[in-house]
């Protein structure tokens, strides 16, 4: 049994939360430092499970990583670099989906990778087949074992010809962190360009790698023998800070989010404008705050950048449950990642799902008979409840719901938020949030 939050609802949220680097981001560019032949410096991480996780890998393959105790800076040396006992990589079953990236790397720094079975969020379907088709293109041996995967390349990594069937963030990166060192020229058709990408991508070319972003989502890679190490500051999270936001607007707040960043933000500031939110941008940050007076329905689409991010859609889904009409939010990215409403209903929530494409635009899952469309009416009148929490950004916006619903909740499964969001415990309580956790 994990420890219990209890959260007393009812309490505008006021204060200022700061972000660091980006969840979608860091793990990723901790992976990276084992292309570079010398030590690299990450800055702006967080204090979060994913970093753990990958720390814990990276050590195991004789990465050295230090952390300042200051300024919480990564400096991560592959040097050392060699392959790890397979129980001990068995231990991360389960953990992550990040060490399916360690796969290209691996193979470039020892010749060979062995990767554990893959955990994450149960959000819908994110195969690992687009990966492992990703690295048979670029000539590598796929062994699939008891417990985890055995790849190797015995005649090298070459470049390769590639489009992908939808613009899928974690196959891009794959074909990135395999490409800035394999032998010959990649392209990259139908690649997904979202800012944490491009932010990977600059990280890449901080390290020596040539790789022009073209148009219509197309990236070209020209291989290179040998990379440095970099000195890189990740780019602020953008998911944690538009969940801080939709918190501001449901619980009738006012939150300053140090390190928010307004062009990454672009498509998620026009909806919060929309639905009646306010907010305010200066150098540092983005103050977000409930204006007074009722929030207002929308018709919403989530798809992959530059739209409206399919992360950003559960804690604003808690907000339209306090719109006062009918608000339509069709699901496009991720077919199963309206679970959590069934939490919301039992707190007083008026949603219902449905299996057609209710949007402007027929998606790939209107054929295959999955709930992702959700109508949404309001005002709801939301009452503390028992909940357990089932990912990462259903969970918060689980949070947000108690933290706006009269009487108390119980929350279990907190772990899971741990994954993306930096000492959130700490932050609720910073903002005025009564809350208990106990064993």
């Amino acid at each position: 049994m994990g420890k219990v939050l209890t959260i007393h609802g009812g309490v505008p949220l006021k204060g200022t939360v700061t972000v660091r680097g980006a969840k979608n981001l860091v793990p990723k560019a901790m992976v990276a430092a084992l292309l570079g032949d010398g030590p690299s410096l990450l800055r702006s991480v967080p204090e979060i499970r994913d970093v753990e996780i990958v720390t814990s890998l990276l050590t195991l393959h004789g990465v050295k990583v230090d952390k300042d105790p200051d300024t919480g800076d990564l400096t991560l040396d592959p040097q050392g670099a060699k392959t790890a006992p397979s129980n001990a990589i068995d231990a991360h079953a389960g953990d992550s989906r990040i060490p399916i990236l360690f796969c290209g790397p691996l193979i470039h720094a020892i010749g060979e990778a062995f990767i554990p079975d893959l955990g994450g969020c149960r959000i819908g379907d994110r195969p690992i087949d687009y990966h492992l088709n990703v690295l048979r293109s670029f000539g590598a041996v796929v062994d699939k074992r008891p417990g985890g995967i055995a790849i190797s390349a015995p005649g090298g990594l070459k470049g390769a010809k590639l489009e992908l069937p939808y613009p899928s963030v974690g196959a891009t990166e794959q074909v990135l962190l395999t490409a800035v060192r394999a032998e010959g020229i990649t392209e990259l058709k139908g690649a997904a360009v979202e800012p944490e990408i491009m932010d990977l991508i600059a990280l890449l070319q901080k390290m020596g790698a040539i790789i022009t972003v073209q148009t219509d989502r197309v990236i070209r890679i020209e291989g290179v023998s040998h990379l440095s190490g970099y000195n890189h500051k990740a780019l602020p999270d953008r998911n944690e800070a538009a969940s801080w936001a939709s918190a501001a607007l449901v619980t009738r707040g006012d939150i300053y989010v140090e390190g928010a960043d307004q062009q990454d933000l672009t498509a998620f500031l026009n909806t919060y404008r929309k639905i009646g939110g306010a907010f305010e941008v200066d150098d540092a940050g983005i103050r977000f705050f409930h204006p007074g007076g009722p929030l207002k329905p929308l018709v919403l689409e989530t798809d992959v950048h530059p739209g409206f991010m399919t992360d950003w859609q559960q804690p604003l889904v808690v907000a339209l449950t306090q719109a006062e009409g009918v608000s339509i939010v069709h699901e496009t990215v991720y077919e199963n990642r309206f679970g959590f409403t069934e939490a919301l209903v039992r707190m007083g929530a008026t949603i219902q799902l449905h299996r057609e494409c209710l949007g402007a635009v027929p998606c790939r899952f209107g054929q295959r008979n999955f709930l992702h469309s959700a109508v949404v009416t309001g005002p709801a009148r939301l009452n503390g409840a028992d909940i357990d929490i089932p990912d990462l950004r259903g969970g918060f916006s689980h949070l947000i719901a108690a933290l706006a619903a009269e009487g108390s909740s119980r929350v279990t499964g907190i772990e899971l938020i741990n994954r993306g969001y930096e000492r959130f415990l700490d932050k609720l309580q910073g903002l005025g949030a009564r809350v208990e956790l106990t064993a």
